[in-house]
């Protein structure tokens, strides 16, 4: 049975960069996070864009896609997430075996966290990133080239994972992503029968 749990407490794991200082607005605090951060999903895009043009035989191509996909999964969810913006998510299964899905964010207590730069790089590489996958999911199946769609599905489901996981942190328990849609349409409906009964 799977169940899901989100805590705000300090954890032991960000306890380890706690640092004296001021919280930066402005500076990259942990450049080779920033740089890792960007560079195994950007890469692997490139890969999947120039493979066709460079001549690589397809073989080759996947491997190095999905390797890059990997390491971008990996590194996003254990080491990016938590320095430049304080979130961390993971799967923890208990002594009876139920599988329970953590979703943490370290408070804001002075202790060292990423600036305001890192944060955007952070938000927008987790986003965009995606968003291109998916794009390639649909550029694929119109052009009928079908033996990249399970390569483009790949990076859709590794890269969604991460920034679903991040958003639930972001979120927090109070707050079921359902209901925050919900909510968020029916103000937009709302506006939008008061802007009309306003102008008739």
């Amino acid at each position: 049975m799977l169940t899901e749990d989100t805590n705000d407490e300090d954890v032991s794991l960000f306890d380890a960069e706690e640092d004296a200082g001021k919280r930066s607005k402005k500076n990259i605090k942990h450049p080779m996070a920033s740089f890792f951060h960007l560079f195994f999903r950007v890469s692997a895009i490139l890969v999947y864009l120039f493979s066709e043009i460079t001549g690589t035989s397809f073989i080759a191509c996947m491997v190095t896609i999905i390797l890059l996909l990997s390491c971008d999964f990996w590194t996003v969810k254990n080491i990016t997430g938590r320095l430049m913006v304080g979130l961390r998510w993971w799967n923890q299964v208990d002594d009876d075996g139920r599988s329970h899905w953590v979703f943490e964010s370290r408070k804001d207590t002075g202790k060292q966290q990423g600036s305001d730069s890192e944060s955007r790089i952070f938000w927008l590489g987790l986003i965009i990133c995606p968003v291109l996958w998916a794009i390639f999911v649909f550029s694929t199946l119109f052009s009928f080239n079908i033996k990249w769609l399970p390569v483009v599905i790949m990076g859709v489901v590794l890269q969604g994972a991460n920034l679903y996981g991040y958003v639930r942190c972001k979120v927090g328990s109070k707050t079921n992503l359902k209901n925050m849609a919900k909510n968020y349409f029916g103000r937009q409906f709302l506006k939008q029968a008061l802007s009309k009964e306003e102008e008739s």
